[in-house]
């Protein structure tokens, strides 16, 4: 029952970003029309102060300095954040190739158990550019707030416990903020292709 109305909320979040994106994308002229997107800078994101690998504390501008590719997810997860994580440090590789260059970034919605220097070995696990972002619950409400996303910690069992969450990952840039998010569902070279075109416009 607690699981099937947590994904019930991970869907109802879902449906009202897909329909913030629709309509602003139908009632703008944007410089990203040709890549799928629309003029959606402002409607998610936003500025965030969190704490990095190294235990200091940073905002957007520090850690958003070229395009990016923002992930909220917990080092603890069994399955779906790494292979998540994976895959996009898998894109930014693929881009890379093609001389281009995005940050990978994780943030983590599970700050009592990622502390700094649990998400900087996650983070670089993943990928040697991925910067990993942590902070107080308070910090990682409103960053997850900006993003509008979905987390929701299981009662401990035993001490262990899980944490159900969106699974979006977001593209931004210093200049224009967000720009576009992507599902699990893609593969590195979809990602990839589409990442690209957005840095192509820039």
């Amino acid at each position: 029952m607690i699981r099937n109305a947590a994904i019930a909320a991970v869907v109802v979040v879902g449906v009202g970003i897909l329909a913030t994106v629709f309509f602003t994308r139908q009632n703008s002229d944007d410089q990203f029309a040709s890549c799928g997107a629309g003029a959606v800078a402002g409607d998610l994101g936003g500025p965030f102060t969190l704490v990095n690998g190294d235990g200091e504390t940073v905002t957007n501008t520090d850690v958003i300095t070229e395009p990016t590719l923002i992930y909220f997810g917990y080092t603890y997860c069994p399955d779906v954040c790494p292979l998540d994580v994976d895959r996009n440090a898998a894109a930014v590789e693929i881009l890379e190739e093609r001389g281009q260059s995005v940050t990978p970034v994780f943030i983590t919605i599970d700050p009592a158990r990622d502390t700094p220097e649990v998400v900087r070995d996650f983070a670089e696990a993943m990928h040697p550019r991925m910067i990993g972002l942590t902070g107080t619950a308070e910090q990682i409400a409103e960053a997850s707030k900006a993003y509008r996303t979905y987390y929701k910690a299981h009662p401990p069992v035993d001490g262990e416990y899980l944490v159900d969450h969106s699974t979006f990952t977001y593209l931004v840039t210093p200049e224009q903020g967000f720009v576009e998010f992507f599902r699990r569902e893609l593969t590195p070279e979809q990602m990839a292709d589409k990442i690209g075109c957005f840095v192509d416009h820039i």
